[in-house]
């Protein structure tokens, strides 16, 4: 089979999957993993060699994007303490662990247990946010799963590239320490000069299939500039994205969006689809290679480092929350996790693609390199398999899911959007005005409980029946060559929107049960 062969045929096995998953609440990188190593193994596989620069910017520049893009910054703020404990000094305990097993047990070379550490101590918020997307929890607890994963890489990556300068240039000099040093805050000045200057940039391109291109080129430019700067790719990368958020406003175009998010989620699922193909094909490399006894010992000290990430990752989650609470009672603003809710934070530790494509990184002479990405990669397929698969269970056990809530908040949420828009048009005069201001009125003014459920679904009922005859009518249309396929498509999205502003099909089940 060739490369595409096998894409294709793990693109498959991933769409069918990912329908098993999403029903069974579990999350989908685990699966792909499994996935990954299955099709790997199958005869006749290939074997594909990879660029290891190529890798991080392939696989991490465009997640990074797509998580920082829509990160808010408000959060971060509010939640300062986790946040740079989790992604500095978490990940910094968790590769000193990693360090103290690779020297005690199978005494590989400091820089080379360094350089594993880094490789494994970020956990990747991908696997947690597939399961919360369908069993939300508190908002602060999200926040914090998917902003750690936006800052710990930093933290892994310049640790792993330290071992990998020190490894080539044979020790630690002051010029290499001064080129460690600026590459944190260097990076964070770029990023944000590059997030300034695309943004001037992205008007141009609205509305256009390049203005979605340009997404993409600005997103691996500012990783491969920054690299060849000696600056923090990742913080570079996300300072870049965070910038253009900010800049973003209220009147950049809604079909660049929709088209964008639809592009981005896809990409972002193909690329882990690739990165556990591509590791399970390096994974089929490295045991046919390994004798018995090299198996044997690679195997064991797996074990041991998967146990000891484990175990690091709850330890720094109950260490935090003991921080919290005794700032908490002397008079701090934040307020502590429970215990259910730290306990569910230490064990989503998942490791993912960060892990993956750092891990295609290592130079193919790098010493040990073989146990090393056969040890990353055990770290990854047992942290998604065994803690992945106990989340859904372990929210439910300590009754942390919220879904009613979530739904009370959208409804409330939409309540205020369209008290908003009643006070925009309260003063405006004419029948098209008070034909709006009715509908804002009805979905602004909170019915009571008797009342709730009725009026709401008979116009969302009467709303989409009216789309669906409105699509038919447009199919007419189309069918007799009475509009031209552009101005279809763009009626047709037009009938989406409005279709989606009624609320979702989830929405009006709710509503109607």
């Amino acid at each position: 089979m060739t490369f595409f062969e096998t894409l294709v045929a793990l693109l498959a096995v991933a769409i069918l999957l990912l329908q098993i998953t999403r029903r069974m609440h579990l999350p989908y990188p685990g699966i792909l993993a499994a996935a990954g190593v299955a099709v790997a193994m199958l005869p006749g596989a290939p074997t594909i060699p990879i660029d290891p620069p190529t890798a991080l910017a392939l696989f991490i520049a465009p997640v990074l994007v797509d998580s920082a893009y829509d990160f808010p910054v408000g959060a971060a703020r509010r939640m300062l303490l986790p946040l740079f404990f989790y992604a500095i000094v978490a990940v910094l305990v968790t590769t000193s662990v990693v360090v103290s097993i690779s020297i005690l047990t199978v005494g590989l070379p400091l820089v080379v247990a360094v350089a594993l550490g880094a490789i494994v101590a970020p956990p990747d918020a991908a696997a947690a946010t597939a399961v919360l997307s369908n069993l939300p929890v508190a908002r602060r607890v999200d926040a914090l799963l998917k902003g750690e994963s936006l800052f710990n890489d930093a933290t892994a990556l310049l640790l792993f590239g330290a071992a990998l300068t020190v490894q080539a240039r044979g020790g630690l000099d002051g010029a290499t320490a001064l080129q460690i040093g600026f590459a944190a805050p260097g990076g964070i000045l770029f990023g944000i000069v590059f997030g300034f200057f695309v943004s001037r940039l992205r008007p141009v391109t609205e509305n256009t299939v390049g203005g979605t291109l340009f997404q993409f080129v600005y997103a691996f430019a500012t990783w491969l500039i920054a690299e060849h700067l000696h600056l923090s790719a990742v913080l570079a990368t996300v300072a870049s994205a965070m910038t253009i958020a900010a800049l973003a406003t209220v009147d950049d175009s809604p079909r660049m969006r929709v088209h964008s998010f639809a592009v981005w989620t896809t990409v972002v699922f193909l690329l882990n689809v690739i990165a556990f193909l591509l590791m399970g094909l390096q994974a089929r490399r490295i045991l046919e290679a390994m004798s018995a006894e090299e198996l044997e010992r690679a195997l064991g000290f797996a074990a041991i480092v998967v146990v000891g990430v484990i175990l690091a990752r709850l330890a720094m989650a109950f260490l935090l929350h003991a921080i919290v609470v005794s700032r908490h009672r002397r008079g701090k603003m934040l307020a502590p996790f429970t215990s259910g809710e730290t306990l569910l934070v230490g064990w989503s530790g998942m490791r993912g693609l960060v892990t993956l494509a750092t891990a295609f990184a290592l130079p193919g002479e790098f010493p040990e390199r073989d146990l090393v990405v056969l040890t990353a990669f055990a770290v990854v397929l047992a942290t998604l398999v065994i803690q992945g698969a106990t989340l859904a269970p372990m929210i439910h056990f300590l009754k942390l899911g919220r879904q009613a809530e979530v739904h009370e908040e959208l409804e409330a949420a939409r309540r205020s959007l369209a008290e908003a828009a009643f006070q925009r048009l309260e003063k405006e005069g004419g029948a098209e005005a008070e034909a709006i201001r009715t509908i804002c009125r009805d979905h602004w003014t909170e019915p009571s409980d008797s009342a709730k459920t009725a009026p709401l679904a008979r116009r969302r009922n009467l709303t989409i029946a009216a789309v669906i005859a409105q699509r038919q009518r447009l199919e007419e249309l189309r069918d007799a060559d009475q509009i031209g396929p552009t101005q279809y498509l763009e009626l047709q999205e037009d009938l989406d929107w409005k279709q989606l502003s009624v609320g979702s099909e989830e929405d009006r089940r709710i509503t109607e049960s």
